[in-house]
């Protein structure tokens, strides 16, 4: 019976004791998968940034000056002076949580598998700059060895691209690109429902192991004590706890059961000052997608007529009170490729003037045969929690436009399927990117693109952010995406509602807790006092 039950025990990477440093950190929404290659949310990457990385990582505010990137598996990389070429040169001192040292094959592995158009990795886009991977991702070539990866010995990797890319640094320090353990990957079957990704079998190169997963309760990492950086990590435990809503997060954190929240409600912010409360601006632009294949809103004029119709000062101002601001574009400010170059046409106007009028809506509305709203039918507003900010919105279209909406709450998961399936009238989404660039975002509105809720095509757009990307310019890749971002105002698939800010709260027994504009967390160098 013993050697029975010894041999069921997981062959993957084992939990440890700890001596009680726990950090409890609050989790929104349950992740569908903790694969790199599948995962899509912030939530999941939260999760599996603590238990893999990549060949490197992002600089936290407050790191090295001038560094924007970090050694992680990779301890050094150069270009050569085509741009053509990287080379990356692997830390021998790295392994994986199982003791196998983390290999320039493994990161091959992975490109490949992210291309392989049978997993259908949603963000396989974010790879597809390497030499051949779009042919290979479309079957034009079938052959993986062809792709511009390349394993020159045990630790030095060699990614050949297909035009030069100056964000390649920003590609590889992404979600996406957190390598797997291929032989645990092949062992239990490289599948979307695979247990490789369960507690015992899941084997990562990051600072902490898989302990242990309840859904929607509870998911547990400790301590990996193969990790190369093993000194960075201060604490013995994270617990990320699920909480449905902000008023019983902001409860448990007073009763001190939760370290750092996600949010605050907004009836209780203020009663919290620094350096308590937190207030992160972030790239993220949140939007109501809309499904151009529908009827009316496959009319241009609908479209542009419910934009119009966003009183968006006032959604920021009365419904969200949390320092978001009007959004009238699609790209944040400050990303990186836009960030220093003002756009004319939008000079000298409030945002949310210029994004508001009603003449126009109702003209537009009654053009497309539909005045006041009059023989319009009833749109249907998915989103994913109970949103105030849909409220509103449905307010104002009934109250300026005479347009009727249903509101459609979905679990998370269900949502993101429905936006992708093209199950829905308007969407409610959060644009994050990938990475520090406003190619990262526009991407994803290119025709068969993973992201491209509003299952929107149009050649001139995909063919000016694919010069955007091969472009080292910076000055010319600004007027491209100031380019693609007037067809986007013109054509209107995306209805740009705020640009979000994260105001949270990490108690004071916290100390060096760093996040960013993108979302990304870091886990080093985190420590906690009694």
């Amino acid at each position: 019976m013993l050697l029975a039950a010894a041999a069921t025990l997981p062959l993957g990477c084992q939990r440890r004791e700890t001596s009680g440093h726990v950090l409890r950190l609050s989790q929104r929404n349950e992740p569908g998968t903790l694969d790199p290659q599948i995962a899509s949310l912030p939530d999941e990457f939260f999760v599996i940034r603590s238990l893999s990385e990549g060949l490197v990582r992002p600089a936290p505010a407050g790191g090295p000056p001038g560094m924007t990137f970090l050694p992680a598996a990779a301890l050094a990389w150069e270009a050569d002076p085509s741009g053509l070429k990287w080379t990356f040169h692997l830390d021998p001192g790295a392994h994986w949580c199982n003791g196998d040292p983390v290999t320039a094959r493994d990161f091959v592995a992975t490109i490949r598998r992210a291309l392989d158009p049978a997993l259908a990795a949603p963000k396989a886009g974010l790879f597809l700059d390497l030499r051949n991977a779009a042919a290979f991702y479309h079957g034009t070539i079938h052959d993986p060895s062809q792709i511009g990866a390349i394993a020159r010995d045990q630790f030095t990797l060699e990614l050949a691209l297909a035009h030069p890319t100056p964000h390649l640094l920003a590609l590889a320090a992404s979600g996406p690109w957190i390598p797997i353990h291929w032989t645990t990957v092949e062992k239990f079957g490289d599948t979307r429902e695979s247990a490789w990704t369960r507690p015992g079998n899941y084997v990562g190169n990051g600072p902490f192991v898989l302990a242990e997963w309840k859904p929607h309760e509870l998911i547990r990492v400790t301590r990996n004590p193969h990790y190369h950086a093993a000194t960075h990590v201060l604490v013995d435990e994270i617990d990320f706890l699920k909480f449905d809503d902000e008023n019983t997060e902001e409860r448990a954190y007073r009763a001190g059961q939760v370290d750092v929240t996600m949010t605050i409600p907004v009836t209780k912010r203020a009663g919290y000052h620094e350096p308590e409360r937190h207030v992160q601006p972030l790239a993220e632009t949140r939007y109501l997608a809309v499904n151009v294949t529908r009827a009316p809103l496959s009319d241009v004029r609908v479209r542009r007529a419910l934009s119009l119709g966003i009183d968006r000062q006032q959604l920021v101002d009365a419904v969200l009170q949390g320092g978001q601001s009007p959004a009238d574009t699609f790209l944040p400010p400050g990303l990186a490729g836009v960030e220093a170059v003002p756009d004319p046409d939008l000079a000298g106007e409030p945002a949310a003037r210029r994004a508001r009028d009603l003449a126009e809506a109702r003209h537009l509305l009654a053009d497309a045969g539909f005045p006041e709203g009059r023989g319009l039918r009833k749109l249907e507003i998915s989103t994913w929690v109970d949103n105030p900010v849909i409220e509103a919105i449905q307010q104002m279209w009934r109250r300026d436009l005479g347009v009727e909406t249903a509101i459609s709450v979905r679990e998370a998961r269900v949502h993101a399927a429905a936006l992708r399936s093209g199950d829905f009238d308007l969407g409610f989404a959060p644009a994050i990117p990938d990475y520090n660039d406003a190619s990262a975002l526009l991407s994803e509105l290119e025709r068969g693109a993973s992201g491209n809720y509003p299952h929107w095509g149009n050649a001139r757009f995909g063919g000016i952010v694919a010069e955007a990307a091969a472009t080292a310019d910076p000055r010319a890749r600004a007027d491209q995406f100031r380019e693609a971002g007037q067809i986007l105002r013109a054509e209107q698939p995306v209805i740009p509602l705020y640009f979000n800010t994260q105001i949270y709260l990490v108690s004071p027994r916290v100390s060096g807790w760093k996040s960013d504009r993108l979302w990304t967390r870091t886990y080093l160098d985190v420590s906690l006092s009694p």
